[in-house]
């Protein structure tokens, strides 16, 4: 899977925010919306496009990659990157995350002066847990919104 990092612009946003899941994951659907496209263009988020052409996904650093609720439950202290990602949905579930998420933790260490990388996942969804406990991530902490349950998984190195 060769990868290109490509700084978000707006076409790359709208067609993100346009992306649909299937259920459990359509909890992932976004809103297409001038407010979502500015946070998308905030300067945190990047977009992956493969040799072709074709976005594969996207992902995001600081406080983009958190779940605002996560810092009153004191989920977010410590000197980490957070990671925030996801993945086109014709690429989901057909075994690309492994190299996906490997290539996102790469361009992290090689752009941050951080070792260690967080990220925030919903307990639902036990796919990407699993992927993540693969890439040596393990589970921080635990909190509660009213949508979901969200775990953090840190990555020292």
């Amino acid at each position: 899977m060769d990868l290109i990092v490509k700084n978000m612009n707006e076409t790359l946003a709208t067609q993100i925010l346009t992306w649909n899941y299937e259920g459990p994951y359509d909890f992932y659907n976004n809103e297409l919306s001038d407010e979502e496209i500015r946070e998308r263009l905030n300067g945190t988020y990047k977009a992956l496009i493969d040799e072709n052409g074709e976005v594969l996904g996207f992902f995001c650093t600081g406080d983009s990659a958190q779940v605002p609720i996560g810092k009153q439950y004191g989920a977010y202290f410590g000197e980490f990157v957070d990671m925030g990602l996801g993945m086109n949905p014709n690429y989901v579930g057909k075994g690309n995350g492994y190299n996906f998420c490997s290539f996102i933790i790469q361009h992290i260490k090689e752009n941050t002066d951080r070792a260690s990388i967080r990220l925030t996942v919903a307990t639902f969804n036990k796919r990407a847990i699993h992927l993540y406990k693969k890439l040596g991530f393990v589970k921080k902490d635990k909190f509660t919104t009213d949508f979901a349950e969200f775990i953090t998984m840190v990555k020292k190195n």
